[in-house]
């Protein structure tokens, strides 16, 4: 990567912890720079790039897209980013050999992951929130009937189409994408547990109290590492 980012942090949770938001909420806070992997696979596949054209080879096919393109989206953003005064990972490395990786690449450049926080919450309020997300069969707007419901009950405010709930969304569906998630990243969390890099922050509450559990968690990290003897 040309140029060192002075910061590099990544931010962990479940599916409906809230962790798209937060990222961005965080990362604008911080002066850190967003990088989420879900973003990238949008614009490369939207763009028909090289990388976005690889990828819709597997998903076309209903397949997981390889560590290796992922790996490359995310290195090669990071690389545009040059010298930012810091940058946030959201949704990447989502398991231990992207996270390996990841590290691999940082340490050709002296470079390291700072800290990683590991947004939690119950289960059960994951599928609350999770099984709570409804579409609209028109337009296709979504909306959640937790966290941000429609005006209309059942209607969308955009067209006035009916709202309907997906398959995948239905609470036994959403247990099943948990066990999963849970079964990926717990690798994951193990690894930078064991480097002392990682924190778990509550995600129950308002956005702006998760958002505040964040900040303070970074900003003790930031204090943490200014004390410390340099690498």
């Amino acid at each position: 990567m040309s140029g060192k980012a002075s910061r590099i942090v990544i931010l962990l949770g479940p599916p409906g912890a809230g962790k798209g938001t937060q990222a961005k909420l965080v990362a604008e806070a911080t002066n850190l720079r967003h990088i989420s992997s879900g973003d990238l696979f949008r614009h490369h596949l939207s763009q028909g790039t090289p990388l976005g054209k690889k990828a819709n080879e597997f998903m076309s096919k209903g397949f997981l897209v390889p560590d290796d393109v992922t790996i490359n989206m995310v290195l090669e953003e990071m690389r545009k980013a040059g010298a930012a005064s810091g940058l946030m990972l959201d949704g990447f490395p989502r398991n231990l050999t992207q996270a390996q990786r990841l590290d691999a690449a940082l340490d050709q450049q002296g470079q390291a992951v700072d800290s990683a926080l590991l947004m939690t919450l119950p289960v059960d309020e994951l599928v609350k929130r999770l099984s709570g997300r409804l579409v609209c069969r028109q337009c296709k707007a979504t909306y959640n009937s937790v966290t941000a419901p429609s005006k209309k009950p059942g209607l969308c405010d955009a067209c006035g189409g009916q709202l309907y709930q997906r398959d995948d969304d239905k609470p036994e569906s959403v247990r099943t994408r948990l066990k999963v998630y849970e079964s990926e990243t717990r690798p994951l969390v193990d690894y930078y547990r064991r480097q002392g890099k990682l924190t778990e922050v509550d995600a129950a509450g308002s956005v702006e109290d998760v958002q505040r559990r964040l900040l303070r968690t970074l900003d003790s990290f930031r204090k943490t590492q200014s004390r410390a003897p340099s690498r």
